[in-house]
């Protein structure tokens, strides 16, 4: 099953506008959105969630008052999670185990912290993985791997689509690790060059082959000479340029993928999915 991921240097390039076209045109659909901190693509397609799972991100100290003899050494913690009544303050609480560690008389305990859930969908033709995070939760990247997990078990597909996160931190990190391709979606803006070449220097690294998209590229044509200019200098291939169109707004709108409408955007982006599905096989 070849992985194919969907990423941008920063939020808002149009990222998921291209998973979800994507997504939409293939024949069947196995499909993993790792952008876990703010998932979206699950609206763009009616669903029916088979299955729940609760995800275990961190642990939080509790303390046995009954056990506890005030030895006061919890008290140390560097995090100040422990209060001056030996109660635990779990918005403090790091989950590092340490006064677990030092109790003399056994009496904390540490105990798991459900900090999202990671679901599966029936989608037409297919499947959909893809996780919520509690507000604050931490362990994102992991939270990644668990959804990729979940896809990857899904047999008989050619293709696993990834709708990744925007940037280059963690969870971008574990939404690239062992993909086959990259697509890089940006857009001809003051920053969208500095965005889109460190994301590509992170393609890089893992060496995976990596082409870009650049959206609403007729908003500003200098900056997307100068996106074209690095692109052939650093040998990525462009695989479009999708121009701006109202109609977008309105398919987010209908939570409908664009490639559905007859429009400049749509139609372009059905093209470059035929261009790039041939170098798929």
């Amino acid at each position: 099953m070849k992985q194919i991921v969907i990423i941008s240097g920063k939020g808002g390039t149009g990222k998921t506008t291209i998973s979800s076209s994507f997504s939409e045109l293939m024949d069947k659909r196995n499909i993993a959105d790792c952008d876990v901190e703010a998932p979206n693509l699950h609206l763009m397609f009616e669903n029916e969630i088979i299955n729940t799972k609760e995800y275990i991100g961190s642990q939080t100290a509790s303390i046995d008052t009954e056990k506890c003899i005030k030895c006061e050494k919890c008290l140390e913690c560097r995090f100040g999670a422990i209060t001056p009544e030996i109660k635990v303050n779990p918005l403090k609480c790091e989950g590092c185990g340490l006064c677990e560690y030092v109790c003399p008389a056994d009496a904390v305990k540490m105990v798991d912290n459900v900090t999202g859930h990671i679901y599966s969908c029936k989608i037409k033709d297919g499947y959909l993985s893809y996780a919520k995070l509690n507000i604050g939760a931490e362990g994102a990247g992991k939270v990644v791997t668990e959804v990729r997990k979940n896809s990857l078990e899904n047999q008989g597909f050619e293709n696993l689509l990834i709708d990744g996160s925007p940037g280059i931190g963690c969870v971008v990190i574990a939404s690239l690790t062992g993909c086959d391709y990259a697509v890089v979606v940006t857009e001809p803006t003051t920053s969208g060059l500095d965005d889109l070449s460190r994301v590509l220097e992170l393609t890089q690294f893992f060496d995976i082959q990596s082409y870009v998209i650049i959206n609403k590229y007729d908003i500003n044509e200098e900056k997307t000479s100068e996106i074209i200019d690095y692109c052939k200098k650093s040998g990525f291939e462009i695989l479009g340029k999708v121009p701006f169109d109202n109609t977008v707004n309105k398919a987010i709108q209908k939570e409908c993928p664009i490639v559905n409408y007859d429009c400049p955007a749509g139609n372009e982006i059905k093209r470059i999915w035929d261009d790039f599905y041939d170098k798929l096989k």
